[in-house]
């Protein structure tokens, strides 16, 4: 996969999650379906936490530097949104600045094993994809209104359809 595909992906996909993101009540951030689960801020900060600390440092040859997601890294709307954000910008400069030759070498898959560097970005886009998804089903809990993903819902899908 080309970076410059990749990069263009990437920001798409993460402003697919932003804009879901910016949905949750601010009073609703540190809300959970159930004790011991993510909670929405969890999982925006986990999004971007690991996108950082796991795949940037592993599609460089390194060994995971993650943490956690807890409110100590980000507590509030504000505070967690600008985290997304910076976290998001420093990961994505380390992507480009990646060479070719680094792009298709062996990176560090978060348990330590060897995966080409570019396969283990692919795979950071399915893990933020899997966890937005949780994102838009909190918020279909608490009955929050959603952007629809690419622009039409279901009936207009349909509307369409022959």
């Amino acid at each position: 996969m080309e970076r410059d595909e990749f990069l263009q992906n990437f920001d798409q996909v993460r402003e697919r999650t932003m804009r879901v993101v910016r949905c949750i009540p601010p009073e609703q951030f540190e809300w959970t379906c159930r004790p011991g689960a993510f909670t929405l801020g969890d999982l925006a900060r986990h999004i971007v936490a690991t996108e950082r600390f796991v795949f940037a440092e592993g599609a460089r040859g390194r060994s995971s530097q993650y943490k956690g997601c807890g409110r100590e890294l980000a507590d509030g709307q504000k505070n967690i949104l600008a985290f997304m954000e910076r976290l998001h910008t420093e990961s994505r400069q380390i992507f480009r600045e990646m060479s070719d030759e680094q792009w298709n070498a062996k990176g560090k898959s978060p348990d330590g094993h060897p995966i080409t560097a570019w396969k283990l970005l692919r795979a950071m886009l399915e893990h933020e994809v899997h966890h937005r998804g949780q994102i838009y089903l909190y918020l279909g809990i608490l009955g929050v209104a959603t952007p629809s993903l690419f622009g039409l819902n279901e009936q207009q899908v349909q509307s369409f359809s022959a």
